[in-house]
């Protein structure tokens, strides 16, 4: 039996990929960008991608987010309109802690799970990509 294949995607449209990395290293630059374009192409789906910024694409080292945040950022300023959104590990403090025996112990804002970076960190990101996606999020938008 042949598949067919419609010229529009079916499912979900807000169905999305998330490149968070992998153990070849980071996966958020222009090129792999395209390349997940370019299969989500070929598999008939949504170009939808969520660019995590922990994780592997930082090489889980939390105070590299803003920087993989600031190149995901500037594929959009430049054109790209895959990218729908990004991810962050944020907490009101920095860094993560282990969970000690004795809860008491435990320091507030501060992850149990993740490394993170602080709230003042994360407020002056979001400004500075609040202001510069803006022109580019409003050419996306339908007129």
């Amino acid at each position: 039996m042949a598949r067919c294949l419609s010229s529009k995607p079916s499912g979900n449209r807000y169905g999305h990929v998330v490149l968070r990395g992998g153990t070849s290293g980071p996966n958020y630059a222009q090129e792999h960008i395209a390349h997940c374009e370019a299969a989500l192409e070929q598999a008939n789906l949504n170009a939808n991608i969520m660019v995590d910024c922990s994780h592997a694409n930082s090489e889980k080292k939390p105070e590299l987010q803003p920087a993989v945040a600031q190149n995901v950022i500037q594929q959009i300023v430049d054109g790209n309109t895959s990218i729908i959104g990004l991810m962050l590990e944020s907490n009101l403090e920095a860094g993560n802690q282990k969970i000690p025996a004795d809860l008491s112990q435990l320091r507030y804002g501060v992850s149990v799970t993740d490394g993170c970076i602080d709230w003042e960190s994360t407020e002056s990101l979001l400004l500075d990509i609040a202001a510069r996606v803006a022109p580019a999020l409003k050419a996306r938008a339908p007129q």
